[in-house]
């Protein structure tokens, strides 16, 4: 940064903001991701039409009666349906501000409230809900819940006044945003810290379009759009933190959701970002903090009509198995490159400039050499975005290519090369974006060392995520192979060989199933499961048993629970029972477990 861009960080870094945002930020992540388990609160339905009505006519009454006297000498637990409407009307500062005025002479806050998601006096908070409203429950959200077949009945005569703002379009406004901000990363303290930083950025900007008297959309990254939600939560500090800020409670504008390229949202965040780099000489953008593209289409068999209860059994404690297979760690982090500005080239070089970047070592994720245009040196602005192992040095090359090539011919010419220790840098580019410039190692001897500026940012790094693939064999008769296997495995008649193989089509695991027929067993057929080892020793993994598979020497089972057509769509319905309880939905098309 020069040295004015340096001030108005360090003024912008001043800002005092009265809560923890990290420590909020944590609990939303939290918290979205338990509503995001339960997504019929997203669609525009019966249960969200329940909830906006408890919330409305139950929760804030509640809530007003807590801040006035207390109810409980614990914090106050509010149900989780109630919390999602709740987090949503607070995401309008200044209409939430104006309806608790208007509805209840004061700013309902959240001091003394406790989230669904950390509910550790909710018995004592359910309580006071029970004898409050005897006929409505407690918790809305679960598959025998009467609230949900038998609503209209239980619903309290709506006496009293209440806000009519439109709570089922605040809802749907914010059903995607989980999705945007649900990577691993998110949750760490560096990312979050610096997202901070960041929107005390975002709202130094903002005052200075104020005090300049410039009308600006300012659209906020998604890492800086989450601590400005973190902030809101807190709606009686929000108010009071932006009016010492700016003199003003600042709005929070999600109603646009077109990024058409010269609507109003692309227009504001190109505006922005170059307000952010003008002011501060910095990038804008951040690893991990941009917009990933529309969700995937989300699961539409109704969990709560299929699965009837969860059944937790009991499975050995002997873990002889539960390491047999080891692979390797391998952590993954994000890359954003821009290429800023070159300088000290030679004097009269001609020709397009162009920087070319790969892994120096081997790498799974990142194994091709891209190119990135410089910035300066062309319109608009070129950002590389990839993941790669977040160990190793990433090489760059200026190359200079002739505006023409000479009858076909490749005259393209490195002028230099230069490499970054991506360790080295992790703690700092996974905080903020930086910028630096980097002498090149040049092929000629000149005056001065060609540089090149660059601007880079890394996520944290995460445990990366393990792609393994079936690859199935022929089957074979056991003469052809039986003698790798142990006597009482023998008896099997007939065996498909499997190979589990990872990304570089290395074998990882070799699995041989075959069905078991013996004179004991002629009414039926069980399945076994049997692994070996590079080492050629074999082990009974799991066996089939009806519609139980058990894995042996291991905490899990799985069983068949159901198969049928949901709305016309195949599916099968299977139930991972162990340590936790995972419910399996293969459809025809996907594969989601919740």
């Amino acid at each position: 940064m020069e040295t004015q861009q340096e001030l108005e960080w360090g003024e912008a870094q001043k800002i005092v903001l009265s809560e923890n945002l990290v420590a909020t930020a944590k609990q939303q992540l939290l918290f979205l991701a338990e509503i995001d388990r339960n997504r019929g609160l997203y669609d525009d339905g019966p249960l969200l039409h329940i909830a906006i009505y408890r919330y409305k006519y139950c929760w804030l009454p509640l809530l007003a009666k807590h801040i006035e006297s207390p109810v409980t000498e614990n914090p106050l637990v509010v149900p989780l349906d109630c919390e999602w409407i709740w987090h949503c009307h607070r995401l309008n500062p200044v209409r939430y501000k104006t309806d608790c005025m208007e509805l209840y002479g004061r700013r309902l806050g959240n001091s003394n409230v406790l989230s669904s998601t950390q509910g550790t006096s909710k018995e004592e908070s359910e309580k006071i809900w029970d004898s409050m409203y005897p006929s409505e429950p407690y918790e809305l959200v679960g598959p025998n819940n009467h609230s949900l077949q038998g609503f209209a009945e239980n619903f309290l005569e709506a006496k009293q006044s209440t806000t009519n703002y439109d709570l089922i379009s605040a809802v749907k406004r914010q059903n995607t945003f989980f999705y945007q901000v649900s990577r691993p990363y998110w949750k760490e303290d560096t990312f979050l810290e610096g997202a901070v930083a960041r929107y005390k950025g975002f709202l130094h900007l903002i005052k200075r379009n104020k005090e300049m008297r410039i009308n600006r959309f300012s659209v906020p990254t998604y890492d800086i759009d989450l601590i400005w939600h973190s902030h809101q939560l807190h709606p009686v500090s929000y108010c009071n933190d932006l009016v010492a800020i700016m003199g003003k409670v600042l709005q929070h504008d999600d109603t646009d959701s077109d990024r058409t390229k010269g609507q109003k949202l692309d227009v504001g965040f190109s505006e922005t970002t170059a307000q952010w780099e003008e002011t501060f000489g910095s990038r804008y953008w951040k690893a991990g903090a941009m917009y990933r593209g529309s969700p995937p289409s989300p699961l539409t068999v109704d969990k709560y009509k299929i699965v009837d209860s969860h059944h937790y059994s009991s499975a050995p404690s002997n873990n002889t198995n539960q390491n047999l297979i080891q692979l390797p760690q391998k952590l993954l982090v994000q890359v954003m490159l821009e290429i800023v500005d070159v300088r000290n080239l030679p004097s009269g070089h001609k020709g397009k400039l162009l920087v070319s970047f790969n892994k120096k070592q081997e790498d799974v994720f990142f194994n091709t050499k891209k190119q990135l245009r410089i910035s300066s040196k062309t319109r608009g602005k070129q950002v590389a975005v990839f993941q790669c192992e977040s160990n190793g040095e990433l090489l760059l090359e200026l190359i200079s290519r002739p505006s023409f090539n000479f009858r076909g011919l490749k005259l393209a010419k490195v002028l230099g090369k230069t490499s970054i220790n991506l360790e080295d840098l992790q703690n700092v580019a996974s905080k903020l974006p930086i910028e630096k410039w980097l002498d090149l190692t040049c092929t000629a001897n000149w005056s001065k060392p060609i540089s090149i500026r660059i601007g880079l940012s890394l996520t944290p790094p995460v445990s990366a995520p393990y792609k393994l693939h079936f690859v199935s064999m022929l089957p074979f008769k056991k003469s052809y192979f039986s003698f790798l296997l142990p006597r009482r495995f023998q008896q099997f008649k007939c065996w498909t060989n499997i190979n589990v193989v990872n990304e570089a089509s290395n074998r990882i695991i070799n699995i041989q199933t075959g069905n078991l027929s013996t004179e004991k067993t002629k009414s039926s057929i069980n399945k076994k499961v049997i692994g070996r080892t590079a080492s050629g020793k074999t082990h009974l993994l799991a066996e089939l048993k009806g519609t139980v598979c058990s894995m042996e020497n291991s905490n899990w089972m799985l069983q068949i629970k159901k198969t049928g057509d949901e709305d016309k769509r195949l599916f099968e319905l299977f139930e991972l029972t162990g340590t936790r309880n995972v419910t399996l939905i293969l459809s025809i098309d996907s594969l989601f477990y919740y």
